[in-house]
């Protein structure tokens, strides 16, 4: 961890690289048109969340001091994975927040400001100040952008009166008090109409939940609803049809094709959207206790409105197997900002990196190689207890399982509770943000001798 005055030396530093006086043009010309371009690196990584730093830490080691810049504006990075632990009171939410001066590789550029336009024409990004930052190749690695406002009334109702979600830093602090404080009635579930990071986040919380009210003593006096706009608990039949029969085992109520679209705090009422499979939508309302809510999410605004964006869907276009974009050769993109057809999760990314790092290598090195591929890996690993949980992986691309360990991970394990629990974390800022973890694949390799039906 770096002192306090190192940080702050840091920052500074990095406020002087953009300023007046450090400023460097570069002409670039585009359609006829110049462009002046305020400062230019080799490697421009938009992102410091996993997948932008273990790119940009890889990189920057290879191409050295004033090649790679990370753009990102945030103060802290936050490991969310943790969040459904610390909403469910089994870790401190510290332990998932580091200052992002820290993790910043030393040989990168911290660009501490937000993009707000992409020009893949003519090689570079604006930022929200206007400064132009040009790159030879981009690293798109911006996350998804969570929409509180989409659903009327959550954004007011936040952390107050049993109203929780563990998607904010803010309000997953509040989640494990509304929950002990839970005397009876209706705790409510939602999962949102979109793509959303972490699918497998709100069914855990879930399951949390129950565990502690069955603890205090209250399970009786609790009805516990799960709405979710999703038609199955979890969308891998092989994992789901086993989160299905735990659900029904603990009397945990599922609905489908359930969309929260209003909360009125007041009156303690929340208003669903039935989604039909036949027929017009209908509205319904259910009153709560505890609500948590899930937002809705989307591509971050700036790739949305950009040539990079896939027509449909708005995220970053890219192959699916080599996570190049399908127009602009010399930007890649990985993690939750990616259309990837796969789940948006840390653990998918660490696989991402392995490829999209050998890729781009190969083009900085002037290189032809049969370029990489990215199988489709994911990983969910289903809390369904304090102690409990079923490692789901498997391929987004295909359905089939891609499991690391040689037994059926199916089955509850307290083991595997505790490897997620206690182990991943270490990887997680050990081994995927400093570059050198980049997915379970050889291990899966390894084990592979041990199975009676090898993957």
């Amino acid at each position: 961890m770096l002192s306090a005055i190192t940080i702050a030396s840091r920052n500074t530093a990095t406020r002087q690289l953009l300023s007046g006086s450090s400023k460097r043009s570069f002409a670039s010309v585009v359609n006829n048109h110049a462009v002046t371009i305020d400062k230019k690196y080799k490697v421009v990584v938009v992102g410091a969340g996993p997948g932008g730093l273990s790119v940009a830490s890889t990189i920057s080691k290879l191409l050295g001091k004033d090649q790679v810049a990370i753009i990102d504006p945030a103060q802290y990075h936050y490991y969310q994975p943790l969040w459904t632990y610390v909403g469910g009171g089994l870790k401190d939410f510290k332990e998932s927040q580091r200052p992002m001066a820290s993790l910043i590789p030393e040989k990168a550029d911290w660009v501490q400001d937000s993009v707000t336009k992409v020009e893949p024409d003519s090689n570079h990004v604006v930022l929200s100040d206007g400064t132009t930052v040009g790159y030879d190749y981009l690293v798109v690695a911006a996350g998804i952008q969570v929409n509180w406002d989409q659903i009327k009334g959550l954004k007011e109702s936040l952390g107050k009166d049993g109203v929780t979600s563990n998607y904010s830093p803010e309000s997953v602090q509040k989640t494990y008090q509304f929950l002990q404080n839970f005397k009876g009635g209706n705790a409510l579930f939602s999962y949102p109409n979109s793509a959303i990071k972490c699918p497998g986040a709100p069914t855990k919380i879930v399951f949390l939940a129950e565990e502690i009210f069955r603890m205090n003593s209250v399970r009786d006096k609790a009805n516990v609803i799960y709405n979710s706009f999703q038609e199955k608990l979890y969308g891998i039949d092989h994992y789901g049809e086993v989160i299905h029969r735990l659900a029904r085992e603990r009397s945990i109520v599922f609905n489908p094709r359930h969309e929260l679209i209003e909360i009125q705090p007041n009156d303690r009422k929340a208003i669903f959207r039935i989604h039909n499979q036949e027929g017009e939508d209908e509205l319904t309302t259910y009153d709560y206790d505890f609500l948590h809510a899930v937002p809705p999410q989307s591509p971050p605004a700036f790739i949305k409105e950009s040539k990079l964006a896939d027509p449909v869907n708005g995220f970053v276009d890219v192959d699916k197997y080599t996570l190049r974009h399908n127009k602009y050769k010399n930007v890649f993109s990985l993690g939750d900002c990616s259309n990837l057809p796969t789940g948006k999760t840390a653990a998918a990314i660490t696989v991402e990196s392995g490829v999209l790092k050998t890729n781009l290598i190969a083009d900085l090195q002037g290189k032809k190689i049969k370029e990489a591929e990215y199988d489709g890996y994911a990983s969910c690993p289903l809390v369904v207890g304090r102690k409990e949980l079923v490692l789901a992986e498997f391929s987004g691309y295909t359905g089939k399982t891609l499991e690391t360990f040689p037994m059926d991970q199916r089955k509850v394990s307290g083991f595997n509770a505790f490897i997620n629990k206690e182990i991943i974390p270490s990887i997680y800022w050990n081994g995927l943000l400093t570059g050198r973890w980049t997915g379970p694949t050889e291990f899966r390799k390894l084990f592979n001798h041990f199975r009676s039906t090898p993957q």
